[in-house]
């Protein structure tokens, strides 16, 4: 077994390279968690959430409950009005994280952060995805295009004010081209829907 200092050195590693760590995390590396344990307990790491630890005094953004559920779902895709505020095209704050899973994905179980789960398929989840790194984490996103046309798509969830308010943002702030947002709606089959609100656009 590694020495306590080694440990530790591969805890803090870790930890400094991929943001938050998970529980699970440990065993491909060959860390017992009971060194998580010990971490914690002389100060090194800091509890951040169930099976999830950080270092402590680590800069924490107004994103960070992403970081988190990007390490506690990292097949999770964020979306809709969670995308829109990550990309600051919305005045809505919603207090569950939105997070596409793909159609036939096991529904996740979270303590914490409250989740608000929409499922996707095919190409409407693999397309338009970007990677954004938030306090160290990797984060899955949709682009704004695909979030602007999503959002459309699931209009009746979130209200259609909402989904023109976002086209009018990401437009008039040129986040996205006209191409890209004529091919996610199309991605989206929403391409008649938007056709008028795009058309007052351009």
């Amino acid at each position: 077994m590694p020495s306590m200092n080694t440990l530790s050195h591969n805890l803090h590693h870790l930890a400094q390279t991929q943001g938050l760590i998970r529980t699970r995390d440990l065993e491909p590396l060959g860390i017992p968690r009971v060194a998580l344990t010990r971490a914690v307990r002389r100060g090194e790491l800091e509890r951040v959430g169930r099976g999830l630890y950080g270092l402590p005094g680590r800069v924490v953004s107004a994103q960070g409950t992403l970081a988190e559920v990007a390490r506690k779902v990292p097949k999770g895709i964020v979306c809709l009005l969670s995308a829109l505020r990550f990309y600051e095209l919305t005045t809505q704050s919603p207090f569950e994280i939105w997070l596409a899973i793909e159609n036939k994905a096991v529904k996740p179980k979270l303590d914490y952060p409250p989740l608000r789960i929409v499922r996707f398929s095919g190409v409407a989840f693999t397309e338009g995805v970007e990677e954004h790194v938030v306090d160290g984490v990797t984060v899955r996103v949709t682009s704004v295009a695909k979030t602007v046309a999503d959002c459309f798509k699931y209009r009746n969830k979130i209200g259609l004010d909402v989904a023109m308010e976002s086209l009018r943002e990401a437009w008039n702030e040129k986040r996205m081209t006209s191409d890209e947002i004529w091919h996610f709606a199309k991605v989206c089959r929403v391409a008649n829907v938007m056709r008028p609100y795009l058309e007052s656009l351009v």
